[in-house]
């Protein structure tokens, strides 16, 4: 049996109750890295966040300061700012130029016949503006596919949008209709370089269209005639 004795465990005997401290230190020690007592602490980007916060406030408070003080502060401040940079960049990564497939094709300044996008684009193509050739030019081809009802008139039609539904209804030009479209993106709204051969190559196809005839969908396929039985029997 054991008792307390003046803040120490006796047996009854009287000798102390030692508890061996490396194993009580090791059971305290595993007891804390158990992640329930952890679930709510900051990350490791919280913390250099804060602690960015922290050397920033002690440099802005130091920059008012005279002598050389002020511009060990004002020093101080740019390598903070250097920090705070530095790990946005490694948080949001680099800033990226995207290439905005989703814009509409036609702008809002209001309907044009394909006749107008096509005397546009050759007016830009004279005076070597490709980029405007080309995008006048492909916005004449799909016009001219609407007008021939090719196509459905829908306001915010992409480029692809309307390279694939055209691709159905043309399906020998398919992949000419998909190259168009991926050229019309990646110079309108991309970073390709616009040239003749850009141009000259949505020209040759909105010819070629024009000479297409559509494949009609849902049109039931023809069914041969069912052949009427002939003898000598009687009606």
């Amino acid at each position: 049996m054991a008792i307390w004795g003046e803040g120490t465990l006796l047996l009854a005997s009287g000798a102390p109750v030692t508890v061996p401290r490396d194993p009580a230190r090791d059971d305290a020690r595993r007891e804390l890295l158990n992640p329930v007592y952890h679930q709510h602490d900051p990350s490791l980007l919280q913390q250099l966040m804060t602690w960015i916060q922290d050397q920033l406030g002690h440099a802005l408070s130091q920059v008012g300061s005279v002598g050389s003080s002020g511009v060990t502060g004002l020093l101080f401040f740019l390598v903070v700012a250097v920090l705070i940079g530095a790990a946005l960049w490694w948080r949001l990564g680099a800033p990226r130029r995207r290439v905005q497939s989703a814009a509409a094709l036609f702008a809002a300044e209001g309907p044009r016949t394909a006749a107008q996008h096509r005397s546009a684009a050759a007016a830009h193509a004279a005076a070597g503006e490709w980029s405007a050739a080309v995008r006048e030019q492909m916005r004449a081809l799909v016009r001219a596919l609407e007008e021939r009802t090719v196509l459905d008139v829908r306001p915010g039609r992409t480029a692809d949008e309307a390279a694939a539904e055209a691709g159905r209804a043309l399906p020998a030009h398919t992949t000419a209709l998909a190259d168009a479209a991926r050229t019309f993106d990646g110079i309108a709204y991309g970073d390709r370089t616009a040239d003749r051969t850009a141009y000259q190559s949505l020209l040759d196809l909105d010819r070629a269209l024009q000479r297409a005839t559509p494949v009609l969908t849902g049109t039931p396929a023809p069914t041969a005639p069912v052949p009427v039985p002939t003898g000598g029997g009687t009606a």
